[in-house]
C-alpha cells in the first residue's frame, strides 16, 4: 500500500465542501476585534479566544512595532543558543511574579510549551495520569513523553481519578495533569479533589491555564487563582495567544523545575525563539491586564449575560459556567454544521465541533466572548440564536 493513499481516500472535507456547509479555514479581510469582515460583509465575532480585546489594542501594538524596529522580525535561533533577547528574560521575570511562581520559561507557541515541558517531565516508569478532555497539545507531550505510562480517567471525574492512581505502585513518579478550563465545554477543573488526591498518593500536579490566565481569579491569574488552590499546583502553563493578545506559551513553577525543563524540552532547543514584535505585545498586555481589572470585570458581565440568556432559551450548555467559552451542544455532526452555516450566513461567526474531535453525539457550537463585546452585538446575536435554534427544533 501507498502511504499516500490515505490523503486521496480523505473524502470527507471535500463532501463537507460540495455541500456549501465547510466551517473551516474561513478568511478575514479585516478584523477589529468584536466585528470581522468575512465574504465582503461585516461579522460578529463569536468564535475568538481574543477575550480581553488585547490584539487591538493600540498600546499592545504600538509596542509590538517597537520590538520589530529594536530587533527586527525574527531571532533567527533557538532560545538555547543565539535567540534569547533581554526581553524575553523580562517577561519570563514578570509572568513568574504575576503567576506568584519562582520562575517561569517561555515558548513560541503555547502548543509547544505543552509538548515540551510534559515530555521532558515525565519518562521511562513515570505515570501521567490525565483528563480524557484535556487540550491536544497535551496528548502531545504526552506521546512525546518516551518510557512513560499513560493513564486517562472520565472527563473531571475524580473518582475515577482516585481509582486510577491508587492502582500506581507508591514508589511510581507520577503527575496528574489537566486543563483549568476546558478548552470545548468551557468548564472547570474540580481543583480542590484533584489536589486532596495528589497529596494523599503522592502525586504532582500540572494544570493548563491557557483560558483561565485574564479570565479567572482577582488578578486573573486563572482557575487555580479562582479556586484559591494555587500553592496546591506544582506547574502551571498558559498561553499568549488568548488573553494576552500575541502568540506564544509558558510555564512556571519552582527555579529547579524551569531549570530543568529548560534544559531538557526538545521543544525549546530545537525551534526558533518567541518573535520580538509577539515577545513585546505580551508583554505590553500583561501589564494593562495588572493595571485594569475593569477588563475583566466586563468579560464577567458579558459571560453571565451570555449564559444567562442561553439557558433561558433552552440551550443545551453542559456543564459550562463562569467563564466565556459557553457551547451549544447539537449533539448530531450534520445538524451542527447545518445550524452554523445559518448563523454564518445571518452575520455571526461561530466554531463547529464535529466528531472525531468530539464523540458523534457530543458535536457543538463553540461560542466565546470578549470584554469588547457590545451590549448591541451580544442582543443581536441572541435574536439570531433564538430564530435559527427554534426554527431547527434544537430549542
Amino acid at each position: 500500500m501507498d502511504i499516500l493513499d490515505k490523503c486521496k481516500n480523505f473524502t470527507r472535507a471535500k463532501e463537507i465542501m460540495d455541500a456549501g456547509m465547510y466551517p473551516f479555514f474561513k478568511s478575514l479581510s479585516g478584523n477589529d476585534g468584536a466585528r470581522v469582515e468575512m465574504d465582503g460583509r461585516s461579522t460578529i465575532m463569536i468564535g475568538s479566544n481574543n477575550y480581553l480585546g488585547l490584539t487591538h489594542d493600540p498600546r499592545v501594538i504600538e509596542a509590538s512595532k517597537k520590538a520589530t524596529e529594536k530587533y527586527g522580525t525574527s531571532c533567527s535561533g533557538s532560545r538555547f543558543m543565539n535567540g534569547t533577547l533581554d526581553i524575553h528574560i523580562e517577561l519570563e521575570e514578570k509572568l513568574a511574579k504575576f503567576m506568584n511562581k519562582d520562575a517561569a520559561l517561555i515558548f513560541s507557541t503555547g502548543f509547544m510549551a505543552n509538548l515540551g515541558a510534559i515530555s521532558a517531565l515525565a519518562g521511562k516508569d513515570d505515570y501521567i495520569i490525565m483528563d480524557r478532555a484535556c487540550h491536544a497539545s497535551i496528548y502531545a507531550g504526552i506521546q512525546a513523553a518516551t518510557g512513560a505510562n499513560i493513564k486517562r480517567y472520565r472527563h473531571n471525574d475524580m473518582n475515577d481519578l482516585e481509582q486510577i492512581i491508587s492502582n500506581i505502585d507508591k514508589g511510581k513518579g507520577k503527575i496528574i495533569v489537566s486543563d483549568g478550563v476546558f478548552s470545548m465545554e468551557g468548564d472547570i477543573v474540580n481543583l480542590k479533589r484533584m489536589t486532596e488526591i495528589a497529596n494523599k498518593y503522592e502525586a504532582r500536579i500540572y494544570i493548563d491555564e491557557a483560558h483561565g490566565l485574564g479570565v479567572l481569579g482577582k488578578h486573573g491569574r486563572g482557575a487555580c487563582e479562582y479556586l484559591g488552590l494555587e500553592d496546591k499546583v506544582d506547574i502551571v502553563m498558559s498561553t499568549f495567544s488568548k488573553s494576552l493578545g500575541s502568540i506564544g506559551g509558558f510555564v512556571a513553577g519552582s527555579e529547579e523545575v524551569i531549570h530543568y525543563i529548560k534544559h531538557s524540552a526538545r521543544a525549546l532547543i530545537f525551534t526558533a525563539a518567541p518573535m520580538p514584535a509577539a515577545t513585546a505585545a505580551a508583554l505590553k498586555s500583561l501589564e494593562i491586564i495588572e493595571e485594569e481589572p475593569e477588563r475583566m470585570e466586563r468579560l464577567s458581565h458579558n459571560s453571565s449575560f451570555m449564559h444567562n440568556s442561553f439557558k433561558d432559551m433552552g440551550f443545551d450548555i453542559g456543564q459550562s459556567n463562569l467563564t466565556p467559552i459557553i457551547p451549544l451542544f447539537i449533539r448530531d455532526d450534520e445538524k451542527t454544521l447545518y445550524f452554523w452555516k445559518r448563523l454564518y450566513d445571518s452575520g455571526i461567526f461561530t466554531n463547529a465541533i464535529l466528531s472525531p474531535a468530539v464523540p458523534p453525539d457530543q458535536a457543538l457550537i463553540r461560542t466565546s466572548y470578549m470584554s469588547t463585546h457590545t451590549d448591541e452585538d451580544l442582543k443581536k446575536s441572541l435574536e439570531i440564536f433564538h430564530k435559527i435554534g427554534k426554527e431547527l427544533n434544537i430549542i
